[in-house]
């Protein structure tokens, strides 16, 4: 028997149609979201990194389920869920919106992808987001229909990843614009390819729209990246960290809300559309917040790995917030976390102290993102 015949612990955790193909290619450790597999381990996590930024690397992230909302009333049902204004969101176009529910909290932070008029995906962060748009449409009195389609993304992401999308689909590919999609077939495989990506890296996703294609996709693509040296890899918490990027259920939760983030312009309180958790948005704006997000540089050697835990974060003695994720670069030879922190406490420049499972160490509030703060390189 193969060793991913040996590996899961039953049918409620899902493979994705990348599962034996990921093996194959060497993963050897595994994390579970939106109860699905999603490989964690290609080896050394700082040569992946390297891969990512110098080259280029596959993921597996079957794990970002969409949510598929189609019928007469789905951009003015999409438009409920979200406080950023979808009005001029165009067919084929990708936009990053947070959920959040009726007290402002943010449920998930997806991608939204418009693939027809009255045809939307919800690409999702680690939440049931299914399970809620169902439940809000049905005392919506809007004509919609939910589901979660047959879809299995896969990210390439890296700076060669655009001479790997010209070898498998042509030149006219490197015309897709940045958070804009484009549906295509590669040799009768079913396709939509967008230029979006969870590294803050330049990159693409391909969402395969059937499974039983899975393992031969996987084989084509990294058959066609070998002459750029593409790599098999998975999402990395460096890369993602020196970009800010947020991952759900660590930076935000259902207890966070947008303004906290500094995520204002995804929040429009001005349009006419009454989105679930409007008042609660209006009242935070106004009220203003407790606590924001900052980043942190923490003194001392490197990190062996990303924090597991909520590392409390003191001044004088006193808590006043927590590191959310925290690693070491390789690239800025510095350990740099994300973390929350009350506002009074907050300030720019000041020092603090952070208390990891390894002891105490001084840190320094800085602004995120740490590198590349415009986010030249993903949009370029």
């Amino acid at each position: 028997m193969t060793q991913a015949a040996h590996f899961g612990f039953g049918t409620q955790i899902r493979k994705s149609p990348y599962f034996d193909a990921t093996v194959r290619w060497g993963a050897t450790g595994f994390s579970v979201y939106n109860h699905m597999y999603i490989p964690r381990d290609f080896g050394n996590p700082e040569q992946n990194f390297w891969n990512l930024v110098n080259d280029a690397i596959l993921c597996d992230v079957a794990v970002e389920r969409q949510v598929e909302i189609t019928g007469p009333d789905a951009a003015k049902f999409v438009q409920t869920l979200t406080p950023r204004d979808l009005s001029k969101m165009a067919v084929g176009q990708c936009k990053y919106i947070l959920i959040t529910n009726a007290d402002g909290g943010i449920l998930n932070d997806p991608i939204l992808l418009r693939l027809a008029e009255n045809h939307f995906w919800i690409s999702l962060a680690d939440s049931d987001i299914l399970l809620w748009a169902q439940g809000v449409a049905v005392h919506a009195g809007m004509d919609v229909s939910i589901c979660e389609p047959d879809v299995s993304p896969l990210q390439l992401q890296g700076p060669k990843s655009g001479e790997v999308m010209r070898a498998l689909f042509g030149e006219s590919i490197l015309d897709l614009k940045y958070y804009w999609l484009r549906e295509v077939m590669l040799d009768g495989i079913p396709l939509i390819v967008s230029r979006t990506g969870w590294s803050s890296e330049l990159g693409y996703e391909l969402y395969l729209r059937d499974a039983s294609h899975g393992d031969a996709l996987w084989e084509k693509i990294m058959a066609a990246g070998q002459p750029f040296g593409l790599r098999p890899g998975h999402t990395s918490s460096i890369r993602r960290i020196e970009g800010g990027m947020l991952s759900y259920h660590a930076d935000a939760d259902i207890g966070t809300n947008p303004f906290e983030l500094g995520l204002d312009r995804l929040v429009n309180l001005e349009i006419e559309a009454d989105f679930i958790g409007k008042a609660a948005l209006r009242k935070i704006k106004e009220q203003g917040v407790t606590r924001k997000q900052v980043g942190l540089v923490i003194d001392g050697p490197a990190l062996p790995g990303p924090n597991t835990t909520f590392w409390p974060i003191t001044k004088d003695g006193v808590v006043v917030g927590k590191v959310t994720s925290a690693i070491y670069s390789p690239r800025l030879k510095q350990n740099i976390a994300l973390a929350m922190v009350a506002v009074e406490a907050a300030t720019l420049g000041d020092r603090a102290e952070v208390i990891s499972n390894t002891g105490t160490h001084t840190a320094t509030l800085v602004a995120r993102p740490f590198f590349d703060p415009q986010k030249k390189i993903a949009s370029s």
